[in-house]
Parts: C-alpha cells; sequence; structure tokens
C-alpha cells in the first residue's frame, strides 16, 4: 500500500510539472477574434458595449478610425489594481475591443490581455480578465502572430538594435504631474498636431495616467488616395502625403490580413509622476504585429517614417512650441 501512495505521488507531482512546462511553454498572440459574421456596425457596437458593460467593465472611449472600424476602450478594477502594482502599468490599464466591417461581415476582436501584461512587463497576467472579456463577447481563436511564450514576451523587441518596453520615449517633464496632466490635456484639446483625445484612465493610488489618442496628421496636410497598380486592374495601391504618422495610413498599409488587426488603435501617452512618456512606434506597433516583414510589400519599411513622425507629433502635442 505504501509503495502504491509513493508511486500516485511521483505520478501528480510529473503532472504538475508537465502541466507548469506546458503553461511556460504557451504561445501568446496579440489579438483574440471574438465573432465574424453578418450585421450591422451600429449594433453591433451597442451590443459590445452593453456585454462589457454587464461584466464589470467600464467603457472609456470610442473611437473610428475609419468609416469600417469602431474601437472601444474598456478598464476595469482588475486593470487598474494591476497598473498600479506595476511598474509604467499605466501602459496596461485599458484593453480595446474593435468592431470592423470587412466586406460583408462584422468582425468583433479585442487585445489579448495576457499577452499585454507580459509584453508589458506588468505584475500579474491579467488572465480573469481575459476570462471576462471571453464572457462578455466570446472567443474564436487568437490572432495577429506565430506566438510567442510569456518569457519572449516580457523581453520583446522586434530585433536587434529596435527598443524593448523599458526603452519609451520622453516627450516632456514639467515641474508636477499636475502640470503634466494640464499640459496633455490641453494640448490634446488644442489638436493643432492632428493628435486628439480618446479617453484617460487615471491609475488609483499613483501619480499616473493613461492617455488614448487619435493621430489624424495635421489639419490639411493628410492626403490619401486609391490608385490602380499599372498592369493590375484587379489591384489598389494606398497613396499618402503628409502625415507619415495617420492612423488612417498606418493601418492601410500594415492590417492586411482577412482578419483586421484594428484593436491595434489607439495610440497611447503616459504621464508617470512628472514626465510624459509614449512607447516608441518600432515597439508599439511590432507588439500588434510582431510577424509583419522588414522589408517588401505590406512591411515595416512601407512606413519607416512613421516612428519619428509619431514621436515628433506626440512631443509637439504636449510641449507646443513658445510664440
Amino acid at each position: 500500500m505504501k509503495t502504491i501512495k509513493v508511486m500516485l505521488l511521483a505520478v501528480l507531482a510529473l503532472f504538475s510539472l508537465s502541466t507548469a512546462a506546458l503553461a511556460d511553454n504557451e504561445l501568446l498572440k496579440p489579438f483574440v477574434l471574438a465573432s465574424k459574421g453578418p450585421g450591422s456596425m451600429s449594433p453591433k457596437v451597442e451590443a459590445a458595449k452593453a456585454a462589457l458593460t454587464a461584466n464589470g467593465f467600464t467603457v472609456v472611449g470610442s473611437y473610428s478610425p475609419y468609416p469600417a472600424a469602431t474601437i472601444l476602450i474598456v478598464t476595469s478594477d482588475e486593470l487598474k489594481k494591476n497598473a498600479a502594482e506595476s511598474d509604467m502599468g499605466g501602459f496596461g490599464a485599458a484593453q480595446r475591443i474593435a468592431i470592423t466591417k470587412v466586406k460583408s461581415e462584422i468582425q468583433v476582436s479585442y487585445t489579448n490581455p495576457v499577452y499585454m501584461s507580459h509584453v508589458y512587463r506588468m505584475k500579474g497576467d491579467l488572465k480573469e480578465v481575459a476570462a471576462k472579456l471571453e464572457k462578455s463577447l466570446g472567443k474564436v481563436e487568437e490572432f495577429g502572430s506565430k506566438g510567442i511564450t510569456a518569457k519572449k514576451a516580457r523581453n520583446y523587441h522586434y530585433m536587434f538594435g529596435m527598443e524593448y518596453f523599458d526603452e519609451p520615449s520622453v516627450l516632456a517633464e514639467f515641474a508636477s504631474h499636475e502640470d503634466a496632466i494640464a499640459a496633455v490635456e490641453a494640448g490634446l484639446a488644442a489638436g493643432t498636431e492632428g493628435v486628439s483625445k480618446v479617453f484617460r484612465v487615471d491609475i488609483p493610488g499613483k501619480k499616473e495616467a493613461l492617455f488614448g489618442v487619435a493621430m489624424a496628421g495635421k489639419p490639411g496636410a493628410t492626403k490619401i488616395t486609391k490608385e490602380a497598380v499599372p498592369g493590375h486592374d484587379d489591384q489598389v495601391e494606398t497613396l499618402m502625403t503628409g502625415a507619415p504618422e495617420a492612423d488612417q495610413y498606418i493601418m492601410s498599409v500594415i492590417d492586411f490580413s482577412d482578419i483586421k488587426s484594428t484593436a491595434h488603435l489607439p495610440y497611447e501617452i503616459l504621464v508617470s509622476d512628472k514626465k510624459v512618456y509614449a512607447l516608441y512606434a518600432r515597439f508599439r506597433i511590432a507588439i500588434s504585429f510582431p510577424n509583419l516583414k522588414m522589408m517588401g510589400g505590406n512591411s515595416f519599411m512601407n512606413i519607416m517614417e512613421a516612428p519619428e513622425a509619431i514621436r515628433n507629433a506626440l512631443q509637439r502635442t504636449v510641449t507646443p512650441p513658445k510664440k
């Protein structure tokens, strides 16, 4: 009998180790497809809002970067608590839900909280938040990349020489947290750089606030046109002049898969104590599109001007030039 007990304990221990190993090797992807099928935008958006609210989320903002897409931004007590306990945790204080019309169907998708918790190096893995989003909206599959482990996600960068999570751009520094918040609010309200406010989440017990921002390009500077590709009547090329930081242009180039990664948007600004930060675009875009090629069609090379254009637009927004 004693021998049987020892064997059972050994089997249980081996099973526990195997389960832990499987969890460590689980491949995480940036987004979750909740549903896709026929429908209309407005009813789908309202249904998503109602379901999210019923499951403990607060909708803090809504953004339509182009007619075929609406993005809802939500937070919750769990998200804010985890943000408060994590260094620069404000970046993970919100999740994004996208309702996108693709041809004749409506796709509902959202950011994967577990993936985001690791790329933002947060204290908790947000599995409870993931479960609540699945309960609210459903889950068909994760998508957006081939998948990476939690360990690799916590130390992610696109390639050698490109930024990590702990290498954000410092946009400005002010005399106090209150001054920093006021400057960001004023700059976003003015919108002179084509950057406007989508949402704000204040982190409890911490001098930290996350702002979501729409980037339309400087007023009058952006021109987006579609032209037929010479020799290929069935192909259309998107052309843009004047604003390489514009959300619509960037997404028209890199979000080309059948299942859309619309929940990549909106971009964020983080006020932490007296400083104003933004994740550099070579990191922020790459965590949503980690398998995007460096060169060729629909690649990072096609938006090579975007990272600095984004940083400059955000910096000018929070620290407008003195007259």
